[in-house]
């Protein structure tokens, strides 16, 4: 048993060894030095000054105290990076969404209605916009694939009695000459942003020019909940206009941030690897009777597939109508719900 319990702790040193290296690497690699001789000659500098203290010290507890050193002063300097919100950003999220609230009115600025023609090419329009929280009707959410099944792009969108819609996609803010890259956005590569926009364009130029597969489902949540989740998605967005926060693929992406909303609005959501895997997220929301349980789930997400309405759209047609034409009503919300009281 002392023999196993020392090959287990080997194994685990060397284990902690190997990912320290590795991640410190590619740390350096993304998020060090821009010239990519001098990044790769600090990764190799740092992955010999993290291992040969094991070969050329004798004792081994030292070693590893070494090793230690080498690892915290690596994880210090990344850690002190500091996201910005003063770069040279691409036009599609160059401005900063703020909110005032007066009462049941929020007057935001810089909703993003861009007119496109292409992906790439487009009319820009941001605009000083005002809802009443008091006329807000439900919730929706967006669900958009590109590739894998496992991975989707969600987006939640507020539905008002008077047939506006404030869709939020939360995202990474790119700089002129960025593209999105998942193995990126696990260093801090780039600022989180939150997209406030209309249907139209965050929707619109999903379906519509990147040719993606976009299905919309109504959420079972009460207007009082979903009231107070866009306030806490408002707070947010003006905690970054002053105070920006890094992007994280795994941590803080387009779905687990949307779960940090939700639950300091509802509390107690369960964790579960779907949050992670996204693309099956509806599968998720469906068995927890958040989607609409009339149908099949794998009817429900037949029918919620928008992509043939929203191509089918005129220019002056009721974009947020239009696509909603034929899906299930929304789920009735639970009887006598009430924001959790602060804590």
């Amino acid at each position: 048993m002392g023999k196993f319990s020392r090959l287990l702790g080997i194994f685990g040193i060397w284990l902690f060894l190997l990912v320290a290296a590795s991640w410190g690497i590619a740390a350096l690699w993304f998020d060090g030095p821009v010239s990519r001789p001098v990044a790769a000659a600090l990764a190799a500098a740092y992955a010999l000054a993290l291992l040969a203290p094991l070969a050329m010290v004798r004792l081994k507890w030292r070693a590893h105290a070494v090793s230690l050193v080498v690892f915290a002063l690596l994880l210090g300097w990344w850690l002190s990076l500091e996201p910005s919100n003063a770069r040279n950003w691409q036009h599609d999220v160059a401005q900063v969404p703020t909110a005032e609230i007066q009462g049941s009115i929020v007057t935001i600025r810089n909703v993003r209605d861009f007119t496109y023609r292409t992906e790439t090419d487009y009319t820009e329009r941001w605009e000083t916009r005002s809802y009443d929280l008091s006329r807000l009707q439900g919730l929706d959410l967006f669900m958009i694939y590109w590739g894998s099944p496992s991975i989707a792009h969600t987006i939640l969108s507020w539905q008002f009695d008077d047939g506006r819609h404030l869709a939020v996609s939360i995202e990474t803010r790119k700089e002129i000459g960025e593209s999105y890259s998942a193995v990126r956005g696990l260093f801090r590569q780039y600022e989180i942003y939150y997209v406030v926009g209309d249907e139209r364009d965050v929707v619109g130029l999903r379906t519509n020019y990147r040719r993606e597969d976009v299905y919309l489902y109504r959420l079972r949540t009460p207007p009082a909940r979903a009231q107070a989740i866009l306030l806490d998605y408002l707070e947010t967005i003006n905690g970054l206009a002053g105070k920006p926060e890094w992007y994280n693929a795994l941590e803080h992406n387009c779905t687990t941030t949307i779960r940090m909303h939700a639950g300091r609005v509802v509390g107690g959501i369960p964790h579960d690897w779907r949050w992670l895997a996204n693309g099956y997220l509806d599968v998720l929301l469906y068995n927890e009777g958040v989607l609409n349980r009339d149908l099949p789930f794998a009817e429900l997400k037949s029918v919620s597939y928008i992509n043939p309405k929203a191509q089918a759209v005129a220019p002056d047609d009721n974009f947020f109508e239009a696509i909603r034409k034929g899906l299930p009503p929304r789920p009735p919300p639970p009887v006598n719900w009430q924001k959790p009281a602060e804590p």
